[in-house]
């Protein structure tokens, strides 16, 4: 293991700059986070509001100068595109977004995936898979699958493509890896983990009052939603800190030291290392849950982000193209 050192519409649409340099300090986001996020994600609101809140709270979001989002198709579902002038459109990376599998979406993830964008110099696919408790698993499980191989079928070749992903959708990436392997479909270059959600039995989760985020309550509540306890929360596709991880790509994991995700998450690390899986890891200070949402707006969240593009970018080769790249 390597320890790393310290709403558009369908069409393209040109967002506004940023500055490299947060315009929020960091003390000042997590108090954000605590009085304006956490409320919302109570067990006790009903998941439709939680959805349609997040996505007014994502509004403040800066995306980088230039980006481009495009809806489109991703096997049967719709993703956003999103991208820069000059992207090498024969790469790209499909990103998973978190929140717990009942909430989440291109809106609340755009600006980090825009990040990304820039960092990673390809593409990024944003997907909207269906949620819980209307489609629990196997649903998303079955989206990812179906995106991954709409990508492969686009013509980006598996050495060309990357998957990323946050807290549920880290946990739906690996996943993902696992289905991929099953069945016999090339796994790609890279996989990009933050805070990534493996267990959804609760066993390594304490409520830790230093997370401003996450409360226990909460994934207890998303658990049950996305049918851990229909399907058996150690189910690896589940909870793949269960699942064989032998063979998966290269991974970048990043975890912050003051949320209650911490101590699954590195026990995931370990038991990818112990499979011969090529590990490099980060454990931010002083930030929280999935702190990387931030990026544009706090300075060590854009550098956290740039951090995750700067390994994708490298894992991802030119290659020559197989066919049309072109996803519609």
């Amino acid at each position: 293991m390597l320890n790393l050192p310290a709403r558009p519409r369908a069409g393209t649409r040109t967002t506004p700059g940023t500055r490299t340099r947060g315009i929020l300090p960091r003390p000042v986001m997590r108090a954000v986070v605590r009085l304006a996020v956490r409320p919302v994600l109570s067990p006790t609101m009903p998941v439709r509001r939680q959805r349609r809140l997040l996505n007014l709270l994502s509004r403040i979001a800066l995306l980088p100068r230039g980006t481009r989002v495009v809806t489109v198709d991703l096997g049967g579902r719709p993703a956003e595109r999103i991208g820069q002038p000059g992207a090498d459109d024969n790469r790209a990376v499909l990103y998973l977004h978190g929140g717990g599998y009942t909430f989440g979406s291109p809106t609340t993830h755009r600006a980090l995936a825009a990040h990304l964008a820039v960092s990673a110099g390809a593409p990024v696919y944003l997907l909207d898979y269906r949620l819980a408790p209307e489609h629990p698993y196997p649903a998303a499980v079955d989206d990812a699958a179906a995106a991954y191989r709409a990508l492969l079928d686009s013509g980006i070749g598996p050495q060309r493509l990357a998957v990323a992903g946050d807290s549920a959708g880290g946990g739906l990436t690996l996943a993902l890896m696992t289905r991929l392997r099953e069945t016999d479909v090339p796994l790609p270059t890279s996989l990009a983990l933050i805070s990534p959600w493996v267990d959804l039995t609760l066993a390594n989760v304490r409520d830790d009052r230093r997370d401003p985020l996450l409360r226990v309550a909460l994934l207890r509540s998303c658990a049950a939603h996305y049918g851990a306890g229909r399907a058996g929360a150690r189910t690896p596709e589940i909870s793949p800190l269960f699942a064989d991880l032998t063979g998966l790509p290269p991974m970048l994991v990043h975890s912050a030291d003051g949320e209650i995700l911490l101590a699954e998450v590195e026990r995931l690390v370990k038991r990818a290392e112990a499979a011969g899986v090529s590990v490099a890891y980060r454990r931010l200070e002083r930030m929280w849950h999935v702190a990387h949402l931030h990026a544009g707006l706090v300075t060590a969240s854009t550098a956290a982000v740039h951090e995750i593009g700067a390994f994708l970018r490298g894992s991802l080769g030119q290659g020559t193209p197989t066919g049309s790249s072109h996803v519609h």
